[in-house]
């Protein structure tokens, strides 16, 4: 199973946001054992990245905490075709619309985030980290 996890989640692993870190961990531990294959959009990275510096006002820490999630969770490129596609979403949020197209392309089976209304013309079915990891109860 291929998802792409929006940056909301792994800065909730990244930086152990209370109350969001354990299932957005669990989610995480599940691409660490190739449970599922998990992607990121590569414009994320560069937002989470200044997220974290700004937050832990260490950019050598910040940059390594990028450097071990990228070992896990797969960066994707975003392509000029993804941008256009973006532009006639009809998204309110057209960074959200960019990462949608990004999940499109990758054929990824579901978009993971904890803001799932921002999602709500996604194409691609999106779900809240609890919501996903309720599929895995039954195994």
């Amino acid at each position: 199973m291929k998802v792409l996890l929006d940056a909301n989640i792994l800065l909730d692993v990244l930086e152990k946001r209370i109350p969001h870190f354990s299932d957005s961990y669990q989610i995480f531990m599940k691409a660490a054992s190739k449970e599922i294959e998990a992607i990121i959009g590569a414009g994320s990275i560069t937002d989470i990245y200044y997220v974290l510096k700004r937050n832990c006002k260490d950019a050598q820490q910040a940059l390594e905490l990028i450097i071990n999630m990228i070992q896990i969770v797969t960066p994707v490129d975003t392509k000029s075709i993804d941008i256009q596609e973006a532009t006639e979403m009809g998204f309110s949020d057209f960074e959200d619309a960019v990462v949608t197209a990004t999940a499109i392309r990758e054929n990824v089976d579901y978009l993971i985030t904890r803001n799932a209304a921002d999602f709500s013309a996604s194409p691609i079915p999106v779900m809240q980290p609890s919501d996903f990891l309720a599929m895995f109860s039954n195994d």
